[in-house]
């Protein structure tokens, strides 16, 4: 008798680009089930999440008050407040979905890979999760710290009324640099498991490391002032330099010597 359920699909087996199209449609449209299942539970429970998303400037609006300057978030258009409660579930859901849209693309992406690349990627997936959440942690924490000092400077007598929708971009801009900085050692430690850069290397290029960090917690933080540079660089230098400690064990453990990175002339391609 014929077994009817669903076929399993051999790991190492070719898809055609037809096949490869029609996962791509199906786990599409999961993702996009379960964003709009969570934009729904995000516009029920939108008073709260967006008392969270305005905590942070809370603290320098109170803080404006108890010294005579007026702060506070404004909506100037007819439709602004409908927008808005959209734009927050939407967001709310796209966070909460997390975890299913980035499963369906590392299962969507994992039959091309080998199996040595395939655990790399779930070294990859299983620590750059928890440390990009760590950097938005990170962001949210000194958010309020920062907004009270950039609007201390707001003069006596003057109003400063921030749009929501600027305050939402800076604010969620300021998550998200501060989560993908904190990727940065997840990267070091794949290149020299890849062994595309050792340990040593990147200690003699411990200079040159310092000022791309120095450099990236200028440019990306969307104030560019020095204290959220220094709320961003201070970390990821922490966390850059122990990724370059986890390089140098791997160096070890491969019985790598400092003479490696140097064996390769510039036009010769590193053994991946």
């Amino acid at each position: 008798m014929p077994k009817f359920g669903r076929r399993r699909r051999d790991p190492n087996a070719e898809m055609t680009l037809i096949e490869h199209l029609r996962e791509l449609r199906n786990r599409l449209f999961q993702i996009v089930i379960f964003l709009v299942i969570a934009t729904l539970v995000g516009w029920f429970v939108y008073d709260y999440t967006f008392a969270l998303l305005k905590r942070p400037i809370d603290f320098a609006i109170a803080e404006a008050a108890n010294n005579g300057r007026e702060i506070g978030l404004v909506l100037s258009g007819v439709a602004d407040a409908f927008t808005l409660q959209l734009r927050v579930s939407a967001t709310f859901a796209l966070i909460v979905t997390a975890p299913v849209w980035l499963w369906h693309l590392w299962r969507f992406i994992t039959p091309g890979l080998k199996q040595r690349e395939r655990r790399y990627g779930l070294i990859f997936m299983f620590t750059a999760i928890p440390l990009f959440f760590g950097g938005v942690f990170l962001a949210y924490s000194v958010l309020p710290l920062a907004m009270e000092l950039l609007l201390g400077f707001t003069p006596q007598g003057v109003s400063n009324l921030l749009p929501v929708d600027r305050y939402l971009n800076f604010f969620l801009r300021t998550l998200i640099v501060f989560g993908l900085g904190f990727l940065s050692p997840v990267v070091i430690v794949m290149l020299s498991l890849a062994n595309v850069v050792s340990g040593y290397t990147m200690v003699r290029w411990w200079r040159q490391i310092i000022m791309i960090v120095v450099v990236f917690g200028a440019v990306a933080t969307p104030t560019g002032d020095p204290l959220n540079m220094v709320l961003l660089a201070g970390p990821m230098l922490i966390l850059v330099f122990g990724a370059i400690g986890i390089a140098r064990l791997i160096d070890k453990r491969r019985g790598r010597t400092p003479e490696w990175s140097d064996s390769l002339s510039d036009d010769e391609a590193s053994p991946l």
